[in-house]
């Protein structure tokens, strides 16, 4: 599971749904463009809520992973729209070797590339 944090709260989450959201919302910041996405999110007792993200330039997300006695949140249709979406705006993430490197940078951890 996954908290993404947001400027007044946080809601729990599957992984996949989270990091779809997070690089969705890159993406759209990218561009200049925003969107709405409606999300499955867990409550506090285990019960399944959504929750609805404005995401673009402004988004200010952090995705934390969580254990939870609750099952895993899935959602695969709203991850591959969500990766699909990404995808037509663009790579979201640099690959590393256009990242430039400087000494002292080793200790960081470069996204992984799918």
């Amino acid at each position: 599971m996954e908290r993404i944090h947001y400027a007044t709260g946080s809601i729990l989450t599957g992984s996949e749904i989270a990091r779809a959201l997070v690089g969705y919302a890159e993406a759209l910041a990218k561009v200049g463009s925003s969107a709405s996405v409606d999300i499955p999110s867990l409550h506090e007792d285990g019960t399944l809520g959504r929750a609805n993200f404005l995401v673009g330039p402004a988004s200010q997300l952090v995705s934390e992973t969580e254990d939870s006695t609750f099952p895993e949140v899935t959602d695969a249709d709203l991850v591959a729209e969500l990766q699909a979406a990404t995808a037509r705006l663009g790579d979201a993430h640099p690959q590393t070797s256009d990242i430039e490197r400087v000494p002292g940078d080793d200790i960081l951890e470069y996204p992984e590339q799918n």
